[in-house]
């Protein structure tokens, strides 16, 4: 009887033959075709959300004159950024098939707890009052303790510095009570991750306690019909109204073009000369060069003085755009490039089996939740930067619905397993077109939130109908 190694070794293209799904390079019409029969059995990603998007914005360019315009394309930007940073933490919950209904609240707090700082000059002991001083810092030591029983780190160290900012009482500084809001928001992250994953309490019922929770929080803080301006804080008031200069932008451009492309083609290029699959050459050059030309374009745009006084001059890219591109950034090499981020694909995919494949899944749960309060947090700074203050609605009304639309409608999940960063981004951008567009036709709320509730119900649709076609296709 003959054994492997001697037929192998007899027919030495045997092992090629064997493992050619990893050393065979696929032509142009191949990859066209293999994509087009994921999309029929369901795998259709975010496409529905960048057809959509591409609609309404040829939809709204032809009903409004004012859509194209300089301003509004910067104001755009700006208008949908807070909601699309806290949908970049969100995506990392429902990547494991939970939900955080608190992340809008979360978020208030720590702009509440921002704007307090800045307006007492840093001395929150006179601006909370001592029992909701003492309270509030033994919320951080409790995160900071709870954060340690996880052996999450990244928190147990937010939360020591967030004690440290409060009970030290720096003046007022902008970068510290930016810093100051992030400690509080991973703060928060521990705490809710703690009940979740190792008491084992259902995520639904948690952060809708803790939404409930967390909106009396901001109440006591700021007090009722109370308001905390920071609108004079220049560069508070510059995250989400300022704009980098002509060279900053053009740089900005460069390097975000020149990053992409270069993991792009160098990813492209190691993979074919190590034998392994790889999408063909001119698809890849095809995407570097059509993402390229759109950053030109944009930047070349946006550079253009935009004001209508010809005593002001405003002009360059929206502060905001390099904030989200860095969280997006980040957050994509987390999720593909690492190990982290494929135990949170596993757990997403199946929790049993990746409990038995040896991941700590308690202190995973628990960290997608950091991570989730943590950029609500920094969705808190750019919204309250764009409207210049705090009032006790911060992070209430639609805030977290529209951050959850916003990573649903983008392609992600709510079943787990399935999704990327790049989703929230592209969902943010729908809903700030719909908002945006509306608005310039000056329809009433009301159409606005019956509108955005269709999209929202839509994109649940087909994720759903898109998961029942992978189950019967068995892809």
């Amino acid at each position: 009887m003959t054994n492997v190694s001697e037929s192998a070794a007899a027919e030495p293209g045997t092992a090629i033959t064997d493992f050619g799904i990893d050393t065979t390079t696929r032509s142009t019409r191949e990859a066209l075709r293999d994509y087009g029969t994921r999309l029929r059995a369901g795998d259709i990603g975010s496409l529905p959300a960048i057809l959509g998007l591409i609609a309404l914005v040829v939809l709204f360019s032809l009903m409004s004159d004012v859509f194209f315009s300089l301003n509004n394309i910067a104001n755009l930007l700006a208008q949908g950024a807070g909601q699309t940073i806290i949908a970049i933490g969100i995506v990392f919950v429902l990547l494991i098939g939970e939900i955080d209904l608190s992340a809008g609240t979360a978020s208030g707090v720590a702009g509440a707890v921002l704007a307090m700082h800045y307006v007492d000059n840093g001395n929150l002991l006179t601006g909370m009052g001592s029992t909701v001083f003492f309270v509030f810092n033994a919320m951080l030591v409790l995160a900071a303790i709870l954060a340690g029983l996880l052996r999450i780190w990244p928190g147990v160290a937010f939360s020591v510095l967030g004690i440290v900012l409060t009970v030290i009482g720096f003046q007022a500084n902008p970068w510290i009570e930016m810093l100051l809001a992030v400690c509080v928001g991973a703060a928060i992250g521990c705490i809710t991750g703690f009940l979740i994953a190792k008491i084992g309490m259902p995520s639904f019922v948690v952060t809708l306690a803790l939404f409930l929770a967390w909106q009396g929080v901001i109440l006591q803080l700021i007090g009722e019909g109370g308001v905390l301006g920071i609108s004079s804080s220049h560069v508070l008031n510059a995250v989400a109204n300022g704009n980098l200069s002509t060279a900053g932008s053009w740089v900005l451009c460069v390097v975000a073009a020149g990053g992409y492309a270069a993991v792009a083609l160098g990813g492209h290029l190691r993979r074919r000369r190590r034998g392994l699959v790889t999408s063909p050459t001119p698809l890849v050059v095809a995407k570097v060069v059509a993402l390229s030309g759109f950053a030109i374009v944009v930047t070349a745009l946006l550079t253009v003085n935009r004001s209508p006084s010809k005593l002001i001059v405003i002009s360059g890219v929206p502060y905001v755009v390099p904030i989200v591109l860095v969280l997006l950034v980040a957050g994509t090499y987390v999720l593909s490039r690492t190990t982290y981020g494929r135990h949170i694909y596993a757990v997403g995919g199946n929790l049993e089996a990746a409990r038995r494949a040896g991941i700590n899944v308690t202190q995973l749960r628990a960290s997608v939740f950091v991570i989730c309060s943590a950029c609500a947090a920094v969705g808190a700074i750019v919204y309250s930067s764009k409207v210049g203050s705090v009032d006790p609605q911060a992070g209430g009304l639609n805030t977290l619905l529209f951050a959850v639309g916003a990573a649903v409608i983008g392609g992600t999940s709510l079943f787990g397993g399935r999704g990327r960063v790049a989703d929230a981004v592209t969902g943010g951008a729908v809903l700030a077109v719909v908002s945006n567009g509306l608005g310039l036709l000056r329809q009433p709320a009301a159409v606005v939130s019956i509108v955005t509730g269709l999209v929202l119900l839509l994109a649940a649709t087909v994720d759903a109908l898109s998961r029942r076609r992978v189950a019967i296709t068995g892809r």
